[in-house]
């Protein structure tokens, strides 16, 4: 199964990839900041080099014979749609050629989820993208986090902006994420939920 079309008005891109997280070297390696970090390997593995555009960092890359636009939007977690929404209209992707890889707080550390569509879970950055987009019709890769364990007093917010503790392998993490990013890529939807959710 295909998951994009072609036409007259077609995209130029196969799959726009958008990394959600907060730029700055303090949140790095935050929890929320998961989406970059998968944007970041998946530019490292298909030789991309970002550059400004879109209020945010793009690369450009092939993976195999399809073209995926890699997008860091850089206006903060909670106004990400300005960023993305730019972008989409730029390489006038649907939706449903939208990828949004974020954090996800309701998911405990290290499960991943692919959908299309659902709701936003509270999570500010989905809920900027959709609301620029006009609907929530779109991919999501869900990362899960976790939430502060008893006895940790952190509101969620803070513990989201922490990072991950010593145990905890964040790069094995960050690298099956972008396996199920490239298997979505190449096979769809349905291949990626029956290999990873």
């Amino acid at each position: 199964m295909r998951l994009f079309r072609r036409g007259e008005h077609a995209s130029t891109l196969d799959l726009l990839v958008a990394g959600l997280g907060n730029p700055g070297a303090g949140y790095a390696r935050s929890r929320h900041n998961m989406g970059f970090l998968v944007a970041d390997e998946l530019a490292r593995r298909h030789d991309g080099a970002f550059r400004s555009k879109f209020s945010g960092q793009l690369a450009e890359v092939r993976i195999e014979e399809l073209r995926v636009g890699i997008l860091k939007p850089e206006t903060y977690m909670n106004v990400s749609g300005k960023s993305v929404g730019a972008a989409r209209r730029f390489f006038k992707v649907e939706p449903e050629d939208l990828l949004v890889v974020h954090d996800d707080v309701d998911l405990v550390p290290g499960r991943l989820q692919a959908r299309l569509g659902g709701g936003l879970a509270g999570h500010n950055g989905l809920r900027s993208i959709a609301s620029a987009l006009g609907s929530q019709d779109f991919l999501r890769l869900r990362v899960g986090v976790g939430r502060p364990e008893r006895g940790d007093p952190r509101p969620v917010a803070d513990y989201v902006l922490s990072e991950f503790g010593p145990e905890f392998d964040v790069d094995a993490l960050v690298g099956r994420a972008a396996d199920a990013v490239e298997v979505l890529a190449r096979d769809g939807l349905e291949e990626t939920q029956a290999r990873y959710n």
